[in-house]
């Protein structure tokens, strides 16, 4: 009994493919946490576009946010959630089997 072929598409997320959601999981997964600001600051997104992004993370259920006072200022920390980390996983794997296996080096 031979398994059939894996659906290149299997894991294959829209949420997290939309390319700043995809910048926001790939940053947040390599910090595990990271201040708002510094997400917006190394993404080069206005605040209003990366809180939209982070939104729609958030709904899925992919990104948590934690706000606390920091030098007299509110800050907010977001981070994946298991769920999250595991669609970003996911779907790296599944752009993987899409483009296919890397070339060799010439």
């Amino acid at each position: 009994m031979s398994a059939e072929p894996r659906d290149p598409l299997d894991g294959f997320d829209t949420t997290v493919h939309a390319p700043n959601r995809l910048r926001v999981c790939a940053l947040l997964e390599a910090a595990d946490e990271a201040e708002f600001g510094l997400v917006q600051k190394q993404l080069g997104l206005s605040a209003s576009a990366l809180s939209k992004h982070v939104t729609v993370l958030m709904e899925a259920g992919y990104v948590e946010q934690r706000k606390a006072v920091r030098d007299t200022r509110q800050r907010v920390w977001l981070r994946l959630t298991r769920q999250g980390r595991a669609a970003y996983q996911g779907h790296l794997a599944a752009l993987r089997a899409i483009v296919g296996p890397p070339a060799p080096p010439p």
